[in-house]
């Protein structure tokens, strides 16, 4: 048969059956569109995650002070280990896999703008530091260089919370402020950025200088941190077996002693992230797919009740010579056709659903859903699957029906 005669047929006993055939297509267009938009959030919540996580930094390990907890070569347990400039400089030196290694000081100081107090952690940092975390400068301003270092200089970088509780609406790069009563010019304010997790303080509330000052003004050689990024998250774990190692040498700690140094490598979490949000993904899907198959089977239903009322027809073409690929293809192509009208439709409902979503203000706690083309992909995949799933057993008994079975 031709394709135009095929789907004016179709169009006519769906018409003779008009509430079945709309709930039917209603059920696809609502699954699809079901489908559509648990994806968009799925996909929206796993980049905002991402975007969170990256706030304090991209695919960095940060190191902590420890004590040993094994005796080794005459020390007993209990020894507290304590990292200096020059344990930076080995890992630097020993470990070719680590892209960017850095010291960080920090304490916790009253930053004062006349009448305005604040208590702030204070990071003594190089510039290399905001690479690792995401620290980057407003307009107008500028992050710490190697001058501000090598000159000790008395300059200080702001996070943005910090400086508006400072000085409010006032810009305050090119003013002063006061860190254990010492004056301080402000060279920049951090630009704002999404951060849900840290090792200290949030950096919006924080304020940093050159990690000689600090050194100076505070009198200590001891630093806090260590952060460091690998060259990339496949030699993580590689990386870390050597900080040990070479740390432990340094030390002289037992290089299993995984208490003597804590390290938090965020390359771990990643790899926890992308687990959980192809679970999360993989179940909303499935919560879209069942609620597609529930479409799937009105389609399924009313093809059964098409094959019905044209058992006389499909008689008579078998009569005349039709093998029971063109019954079982004629009936397939008008399944996907139903299929397809509530696909179209759903498509548009459930772009039109995540735009809606957009003004929604739920960003900062799910993120922003979003059509993404693997949204587009997956929907099209599940489409085909039902399309074929439901009109499987209405084209097999079609085309397998015997002249005398029809003209019964």
């Amino acid at each position: 048969m031709r394709l135009i005669t095929i789907i004016s047929e179709l169009f006519r006993n769906l018409n003779q059956q008009r509430l079945r055939s709309f709930l039917t297509i209603f059920g696809i267009m609502w699954g699809t569109a079901t489908l559509i938009l648990l994806l968009a959030f799925g996909f929206g919540f796993r980049d905002q995650t991402v975007l969170n996580m990256r706030g304090m930094g991209d695919q960095i390990a940060i190191m902590f002070p420890g004590q040993t907890t094994k005796a080794y070569e005459g020390y007993g347990i209990g020894r507290p280990i304590r990292f200096k400039e020059d344990d930076v400089e080995a890992m630097r030196a020993e470990i070719p896999q680590i892209e960017v290694v850095t010291p960080e000081y920090m304490q916790n100081l009253p930053v004062v703008n006349g009448t305005n107090r604040r208590n702030s952690q204070i990071g003594g940092v190089y510039p290399v530091y905001n690479e690792l975390r995401n620290v980057f400068p407003q307009e107008g301003g500028r992050w710490l260089n190697e001058l501000d270092v090598e000159q000790q200089r008395r300059v200080i970088f702001l996070g943005n919370q910090l400086a508006e509780n400072l000085f409010g609406d006032e810009d305050p790069v090119g003013k002063q402020v006061f860190v254990r009563s010492t004056p301080f010019t402000v060279i920049g304010v951090m630009e704002e950025k999404t951060q849900n997790s840290s090792y200290s303080q949030r950096d919006y509330d924080r304020a940093f200088i050159p990690a000689t000052t600090f050194s100076a003004m505070m009198g200590t050689q001891f630093l806090n941190n260590i952060i460091y990024r690998p060259e990339s998250p496949a030699v993580a774990k590689s990386v870390q077996d050597q900080v040990y190692s070479t740390l432990a040498k340094k030390h002289r700690f037992d290089a299993t002693d995984r208490n003597a140094i804590g390290l938090w490598d965020t390359n771990d979490f990643w790899e926890f992230i992308d687990i959980m949000f192809y679970a999360i993904n993989g179940f909303l899907g499935l919560i879209g797919f069942f609620t597609l198959a529930v479409g799937g089977i009105g389609v399924a239903n009313i093809m059964f009740v098409v094959v019905q009322e044209r058992m006389k027809e499909i008689g008579v073409r078998r009569s005349v010579g039709a093998t029971k690929f063109s019954i079982m293809s004629q009936f397939f192509l008008e399944t996907f056709v139903i299929v397809g009208m509530g696909a179209a439709a759903g498509y548009m409902l459930g772009w039109g659903l995540v735009e809606l979503t957009q003004n929604i203000p739920i960003k900062d706690f799910v993120g922003a859903p979003y059509f993404a083309p693997e949204v587009g992909l997956i929907a099209f995949a599940v489409l085909g699957f039902t399309g074929f799933a439901a009109g499987l057993l209405p084209a097999w008994r079609a085309a397998n029906l015997t002249i005398i079975d029809c003209l019964r």
